[in-house]
């Protein structure tokens, strides 16, 4: 096929080279905006006496036809074209003759790429954030599932205090809700319109550039034609926003990883979520959440890609500039597979409750209460703090648990323990105590689902 930009050269490069150059087997996917910033860029020629009415209805009766005939699967994307842009021209041009030569009257593929992706995205946007809250759906119904499970809390991966695996759920609800404001942000920035920058210094046509930005559904125009055509932050603030999302996807991954590991046994994973071993028969392995925490590092490998890439760039365009798509495309695509299979993996697992509850007692987890309870008879807390640790190591010695202790044991370390001490240091008590809002108490679980509940209207 002929190129498009045949002139100041014969256009006939080596082959190798037509490959190496080419963008059109990954900005094919782009094909339904081309078209449809192509049918408004025709009809803002004609609104400024630029194209005739006719000639701007014949090309977009044509451009209709080839977006009809791609959706339908009656015309192939021809991957010998440079890119979408060249393919789609060529295919006007063969179908309406000199008329569709005319398509490209004050604009660039500069200023047409950059529209073409920020339309793509700005949809991906949409797909992901609606994932997301997907997600978080299904992390809020398994929360008021389980507000009452007691089970540990960690630091250090240590067993800290009581909390309930509602209250750990709802912490990664509400690190989505964070990613669900960052994806409305980043899509707030990209939502400028490029087009009408032409190739870098804008255009001699008396052009209407916020005719093109508002039938596109944009929200104003980017007011330096410079920086229109070579702006490319959008790519990488979606893929930071992407790496956040996929970060806290990997987090929570790992957890599913050890809770459902015979070492924890606090949750049971759904058969279609998992596999088996081709050896092994025992085996049931959590396979979706390990290769959510791998795919982490596969997008944090394309924001870097596309990072390094943009570093050295002088304005305006650059062909380096070709290597934003595979990245932001490759980021979208894998964080939307993880997502998809996320949410259902979520919705389906189930929680062991008694072994988290007997993960909890045997953690000695209300060791702090305890020490509280000293505190509150009017002993100062580094004393009762000792003495909480000597009752806790007695426990360990003799194989039993600070609920289990005899009341003559406690009375030989203070005189203060009286038989209200058992209700204190229950772990039921330890956890509806903690009435502080965030905190781990029902009530206060139960406020943290409606606060999503109602972030996600």
């Amino acid at each position: 096929m002929a190129k498009m930009w045949a002139g100041r050269t014969d256009g006939a490069t080596e082959k190798i080279a037509d490959d190496f150059n080419s963008s059109i087997r990954f900005d094919c996917r782009m094909y339904q905006e081309d078209i449809k910033g192509s049918m408004v860029h025709a009809a803002m020629l004609a609104q400024q006496n630029i194209l005739t009415q006719d000639d701007a209805d014949t090309l977009i009766a044509g451009l209709e036809g080839i977006l009809q005939d791609l959706d339908d699967g009656n015309l192939t994307i021809d991957m010998e074209c440079e890119d979408i842009h060249m393919f789609v021209e060529a295919v006007l041009t063969e179908r309406l003759g000199d008329v569709g030569k005319k398509l490209h009257t004050a604009r660039s593929r500069n200023d047409q790429v950059a529209l073409d992706v920020r339309m793509y995205l700005r949809s991906q946007i949409d797909e992901i954030s609606a994932l997301v809250k997907e997600l978080v759906v299904a992390i809020t119904d398994k929360a008021e599932a389980y507000k009452d499970a007691i089970m540990p809390g960690y630091t250090h991966l240590q067993r800290a205090q009581p909390i309930t695996f509602g209250h750990h759920l709802m912490a990664y609800a509400m690190m989505l809700l964070r990613d669900l404001g960052r994806l409305a942000d980043t899509r707030k920035r990209l939502n400028q319109s490029p087009i009408g920058c032409c190739a870098l210094a804008g255009t001699t046509y008396d052009t209407d550039r916020y005719f093109e930005a508002e039938h596109l559904g944009f929200d104003g125009i980017c007011m330096n034609s410079l920086d229109g055509v070579s702006d490319r932050d959008f790519c990488v603030e979606l893929m930071s926003a992407i790496s956040i999302l996929m970060m806290h996807l990997s987090r929570f991954s790992e957890e599913i990883i050890l809770w459902s590991s015979w070492e924890f046994k606090f949750i049971e994973l759904s058969d279609a979520y998992t596999t088996g071993s081709s050896i092994m028969p025992q085996k049931k392995n959590p396979d979706m959440a390990e290769l959510v925490r791998g795919k982490t590092g596969r997008v944090y490998g394309d924001l870097m890609a596309l990072l390094t890439t943009l570093k050295g760039l002088p304005l305006a365009y650059n062909k380096d500039m070709q290597e934003d798509k595979e990245a932001v495309f490759d980021a979208c695509d894998t964080v939307k597979m993880c997502l998809q299979v996320f949410a259902p993996m979520v919705a389906t697992l189930t929680a062991n409750r008694e072994n988290m509850l007997l993960a909890a007692q045997k953690g000695f987890i209300n060791a702090t209460d305890l020490a509280d309870y000293l505190v509150k008879k009017g002993m100062p807390f580094r004393s009762a703090y000792k003495i909480s640790g000597q009752l806790v190591a007695y426990c360990i010695q003799n194989n039993t648990v600070l609920e289990n202790l005899p009341l003559e044991t406690y009375l030989c370390y203070s005189e203060l323990f009286a038989d209200d001490l058992y209700n204190e240091i229950s772990l039921k008590t330890c956890v509806e105590k903690r009435i502080s809002q965030g905190g781990t108490s029902v009530a206060s679980v139960e406020q943290q689902i409606q606060y999503v509940k109602e972030a996600l209207v």
